[in-house]
């Protein structure tokens, strides 16, 4: 019995697997491309695809009404004052600068970022929050100057909100100034513009504490220079600053370092690469670059929603830090709560957790139990005297002498 002839297979198949094969392999390229540029095909989505000189900007906050701030006392607190300004929650695609009052974006606010941000700080005194047309997440992710219009709208709302909040605290209220994230970039602008030049307001500032937004170390050489850096856990009239990153995310590290903006001053940005950051360990409460190991991380949180007064439940010893070329670089948190989420343009946003809310809270407990009785004592004393004032000489009129007959 012989053996039947192979079939082969036919030129049709053959050219139909070979297309099959090929298809398959371009689309894992394809897949593969889109992984790597993710970001860069987020953000083409984010583009508003107008130019800011024609765009109508949304309608700018009257901060005398309560419906302009997130939180604001209804009577004029006595003790101190907490001024919070918030970070993104607005990614774009439509909008260069989003509205007060959008909805998406107003709720993040509310449920993310006061919970874990302004709270740590909220239980120290009155809490001012104001609402302000913020920047896209888009304008962070490139240098088109489109976006750096929409920072400036975003930054003079909230130097307007300042003036408000100042003027409703009364003349000798001390206060904390707070900001994360895009908001940190504003309170920055508050601080060189508002805070600095002005002898009253630096006697009353406690600390301002500017989180996850870079401050350059050549400002505290010359505008902010009677604004010094933190440095050690009992200092305050300080700035109280850090980015930080997971020690092997180079691309977030590259844009803290190179890609930021921050205020310059004049209503302009200026890029950060080359000018070397501040960075405060916030489980030292010091400018060092000692390591902070995990056992001394007080804790962070994860909260949800906004109560005044409420504490959440912070997870102690998460992380371990250390402040390195101005980065604070930080362990993996053991708790997925307090990681990263894999949302897209991560490395540009701020966390919807707070990696150090305890160590936070308990840093401006004791910076303001150190300030009060030194304000007090200042305040006791005589006001200082004021400059001699000019006195124009009178003119000298002789009167006549009666014996010569006047």
């Amino acid at each position: 019995m012989t053996d039947k002839p192979r079939t082969r297979p036919s030129r049709t198949r053959l050219a139909i697997w070979t297309f099959a094969a090929a298809a398959f392999g371009l689309l894992v390229l394809l897949a593969v491309a889109s992984w790597i540029l993710r970001d860069q095909i987020y953000q083409s989505f984010l583009d508003p695809g107008e130019p800011y000189q024609t765009y109508t900007v949304p309608p700018a906050p009257d901060y005398t009404l309560q419906s302009s701030w997130y939180a604001r006392p209804a009577e004029t607190a006595t003790g101190p004052a907490i001024f919070f300004v918030h970070g993104t929650t607005y990614p774009g695609g439509r909008e260069w600068n989003a509205a007060i009052d959008a909805e998406a974006p107003s709720n993040r606010v509310v449920e993310e970022q006061l919970p874990n941000f302004a709270a740590p700080f909220s239980g120290l005194g009155a809490l001012y929050a104001p609402r302000y047309r913020q920047a896209a997440l888009y304008t962070f992710m490139n240098r088109r100057e489109d976006g750096i219009a929409a920072r400036l709208t975003a930054a003079q709302d909230v130097r307007a909100a300042f003036a408000e909040f100042f003027g409703l605290i009364g003349d000798e209220v001390p206060f904390i100034i707070v900001g994360a994230g895009q908001g940190g970039m504003h309170a920055l602008a508050v601080l060189m513009e508002d805070v600095a030049p002005d002898p009253n307001a630096r006697r009353r500032l406690v600390a301002a504490y500017i989180l996850e937004s870079q401050v350059p170390l050549d400002l505290l050489e010359s505008v902010l220079a009677d604004l010094p850096a933190c440095s050690t856990p009992d200092d305050f009239r300080c700035i109280f600053s850090y980015v930080s990153s997971l020690s092997d995310n180079d691309a977030r590290i590259r844009i803290l370092t190179e890609v930021g903006m921050v205020w310059n001053g004049n209503d302009r940005f200026a890029f950060v690469e080359g000018r070397g950051l501040l960075c405060v360990n916030p489980i030292l409460g010091a400018r060092t670059t000692d390591y902070a190991p995990a056992r001394l991380h007080r804790g962070g949180a994860h909260a949800a929603g906004f109560r005044e007064g409420a504490v959440p439940a912070a997870l102690p010893a998460q992380t371990g830090a250390q402040c390195l070329d101005g980065v604070l670089m930080t362990e993996l948190p053991r708790s997925r709560s307090l990681q990263r989420p894999g949302r897209l343009a991560e490395n540009y946003r701020l966390p919807p957790f707070n990696l150090f809310y305890e160590d936070l809270r308990a840093d401006a407990t004791h910076r303001l139990e150190q300030f009060l009785p030194v304000f007090a004592s200042e305040n006791e004393l005589a006001p200082p005297l004021g400059q001699p004032e000019e006195v124009d000489e009178s003119p000298f009129i002789p009167i006549p002498d009666r014996a010569d007959g006047g």
